[in-house]
């Protein structure tokens, strides 16, 4: 067994812990009395500005690890020696991953490998580490509306889909194969006051702000037909943790049940300020993706039905917070 499984206290180490996830992650683990490690490209030119709005960056070890590097996992499983491992590192926007295809793929892939090998070469001499592995709704790709559940066949759509459904059946041929106790969520979106601007939804919420104080800008997105389940981002990394505190290793498709469209979102977020949105918002076809699936919807029964959790902020109302928390 690890050092730390000789306590009570339990030792985590949460791989990209300065991300929107892996901040709350480390908030709630924290909380629950564990002691924390995290990664990061770089420690010392990073800023960890997420856990410090959490108030938290001052209580969790800091160590630097670069995912498509060997060497560089063995050395952070070594130093940290950890019961569990939250791998949400790589490349993580859909968008982006059109125009860094082999970034974000080797990130992703590559590093999932490496934690999983490291995690196997690691368990011969120091017993069983529980692996949470960051999937994604989008490997699913177009369902044509159907809800999709875990044994919905995947079809990725984009190159950070493909990457996260290659990760996918790496973490199942490592379950298989060597006995890990390795599992993926299958997360769709999940939103919060800590997301970075480039994705669509911090994008929008930020412009509102801003035309609301007087800014005579317009607002450009690309389709606003598109539909997809989003949630809220502090309620997803507790699935996270309920998946590594099972008898046995499982894939888990964790949403909300509740899809809305862009325009739907959009149409929100200027309401919160009183504004009508058709008179800010700018479509441009420059923004539009070779490939974007129409409606992301998603079936989590299993999680309810397993893991005891279910999502208390759907669509609409994670709009709404988004806007109040900024």
């Amino acid at each position: 067994m690890n050092q730390s499984s000789n306590t009570n206290k339990r030792t985590a180490l949460i791989c990209g812990v300065s991300g929107q996830d892996g901040s709350y992650l480390a908030e709630l683990l924290l909380q629950k009395g564990y002691t924390v490690f995290g990664t990061s490209r770089d420690v010392q030119g990073s800023s960890f500005s997420n856990l410090e709005k959490l108030g938290i960056k001052d209580q969790i070890s800091y160590i630097s690890m670069v995912p498509e590097d060997f060497r560089s996992v063995l050395v952070a499983l070594r130093k940290s020696n950890p019961d569990e491992i939250y791998y949400l590192a790589g490349q993580s926007s859909v968008g982006l991953s059109f125009e860094q295809p082999a970034e974000t793929i080797q990130s992703i892939t590559l590093g999932t490998l490496n934690i999983l090998e490291g995690c196997r070469i690691m368990e011969e001499k120091s017993g069983q580490i529980k692996i949470y592995h960051a999937g994604s709704g989008e490997c699913f790709g177009d369902t044509h509306g159907e809800p999709a559940n875990e044994s919905t066949p995947f079809y990725p759509m984009s190159p950070y889909a493909v990457a996260k459904t290659s990760a996918y059946w790496l973490v199942n041929n490592y379950r298989d194969a060597y006995g890990l106790f390795a599992c993926t969520g299958i997360l769709f979106n999940h939103e919060s006051p800590l997301r970075p601007e480039r994705f669509v939804t911090q994008k929008i919420i930020r412009a509102v702000k801003r035309i609301a104080q007087g800014s005579k800008e317009r607002l450009k997105l690309g389709r606003l037909d598109i539909a997809r389940d989003w949630g809220w981002a502090p309620e997803y990394v507790e699935a996270m943790w309920l998946m590594l505190q099972q008898e046995k290793p499982e894939d888990f498709v964790i949403a909300t049940g509740t899809t809305i469209t862009l325009e739907e979102f959009v149409k929100t977020a200027f309401e919160q300020a009183n504004l009508n949105w058709k008179d800010h918002v700018l479509q441009d076809p420059s923004l539009f993706r070779p490939t974007d699936l129409a409606i992301g919807r998603a079936d989590a029964s299993k999680a309810q039905n397993v893991l005891g959790w279910k999502a208390s902020t759907k669509g609409i109302e994670v709009v709404k917070r988004m806007y109040q928390s900024l």
